[in-house]
C-alpha cells in the first residue's frame, strides 16, 4: 500500500490518501464472506488457492486458512503474479 500511495502522491497527495481508504474499507468486508471473492487465475501456475478482491485497477490477493484471512499483496490488476512476489 505504501508503494501505491507514494506513486499516486507524486501527482496528487489528496487522491493518494483517499485511494488508500477505499481498499482498506473493502478488505474489512473479508471478515464475513471471504469466499465471495474469486480464485485468482494464476493459481494453476503457482499451485495455490489464493483469491482476490478487486477495486478499480487494483486487487488484494489473499488466502484463507481456517477462519483467518491473510492479505498477501495489493497489486495493479494488470500485473500477473509469480512466486517471487511471495518470498520474504
Amino acid at each position: 500500500m505504501e508503494e501505491i500511495w507514494s506513486f499516486i502522491a507524486q501527482d496528487n497527495p489528496d487522491e493518494a490518501g483517499q485511494f488508500i481508504n477505499r481498499p482498506e474499507s473493502q478488505i474489512t468486508t473479508l471478515e464475513r464472506f471471504p469466499e465471495k471473492c474469486p480464485l485468482i487465475p494464476e493459481n494453476e501456475i503457482l499451485g495455490t488457492r489464493y483469491r482476490h478482491l478487486l477495486y478499480g485497477s487494483y486487487r488484494s490477493v489473499f488466502r484463507i486458512t481456517g477462519k483467518t484471512v491473510y492479505v498477501l499483496r495489493i497489486v495493479h490488476g494488470a500485473r500477473l503474479l509469480d512466486s517471487s512476489m511471495f518470498e520474504d
